[in-house]
């Protein structure tokens, strides 16, 4: 017997039971799914797709967790479309804690969500900062300049943090921009790498492989153990980048540099502004 759940496949035969990848997509589930992660998780799935609907959905059960189960939860891992969330099983049974998400999955339209921040990275573009901008403008039939400046010319929404800490999962790109990965990864891509891949848009927080496509890097550190929130950029905030000059990138943490003097404004939506230290 073949059961489709999602964009799951179950097959049942002789008493085994068999899960197959289907290329469906379905965008947001008409009813939300849960998976056993071994005896202290649970993972929520609410859609099959990059989406803000799904990914709203997904912050606003996170949030509402976090504030509405307290004893038992050990912790809350948000995705694009998904959520993790790790328990205690001797405090709060898994039985009990489907029952309490769905109770506050059916009141989440209610839970506000945080007014967005919206955070000025810079980056210096190609040369030996960008390999692959010469390689995505050719792609694209169009001149590095005009990938700088469309890479520039929109706010992107942080879906996740992840792959590393301090990682910023963002998008969409504009369409001129959609590019697909590098076919063969590479091996090592520099701390501060700015980069895209199909719809999207990230920042390597530090030295790791990738094979995503590097248009530029940024001075701003990502991560930083010693901050408090160690993490720069938070799920849900945005993110718009502007270009510098190599000077002005090699300069970045001089004490001679105004940036130095005058913090990286972080602002909100509404226009409030606040200078935040990096």
């Amino acid at each position: 017997m073949v059961c489709l759940i999602g964009s799951l496949s179950v097959l049942k035969a002789s008493g085994f039971v068999f899960i197959f990848q289907f290329a469906i997509d379905m965008g947001l589930y008409a009813q939300t799914l849960f998976y056993p992660m071994g005896d202290r998780g649970l993972l929520i799935e609410f859609g099959d797709e990059i989406s803000r609907e799904i990914n709203e959905k997904v912050r606003r059960m996170a949030l509402a967790v976090q504030d509405e189960i307290r004893e038992g939860i050990v912790e809350v891992v948000p995705t694009y479309r998904s959520l993790l969330i790790i328990h205690n099983p001797l405090l709060l049974p898994v039985a009990e804690l489907k029952k309490r998400l769905r109770r506050i999955e059916q009141a989440l339209q209610k839970a506000p969500l945080p007014e967005p921040e919206l955070t000025r990275i810079p980056a210096v573009y190609g040369g030996i900062y960008g390999p692959d901008l010469e390689g995505v403008a050719k792609y694209h039939q169009i001149s590095p300049e005009k990938v700088i400046q469309l890479h520039c010319s929109k706010a992107y929404l942080i879906y996740m943090i992840g792959f590393m800490p301090g990682y910023p999962y963002m998008g969409e790109l504009p369409d001129e921009l959609l590019t697909p990965r590098l076919k063969t990864p590479r091996l090592v891509v520099p701390k501060g790498s700015v980069a895209i891949a199909q719809r999207q848009t990230g920042i390597y927080s530090m030295e790791s492989p990738g094979g995503w496509q590097i248009i530029g890097r940024t001075p701003v550190e990502l991560f930083d153990p010693a901050r408090n929130p160690p993490s720069l950029l938070r799920m849900g905030d945005l993110v718009q980048f502007y270009e510098i000059s190599e000077k002005e990138f090699r300069e970045w943490h001089s004490t001679t540099h105004p940036q130095f003097q005058m913090p990286k404004l972080k602002c909100q939506t509404n226009a409030k502004v606040q200078r935040q230290n990096e």
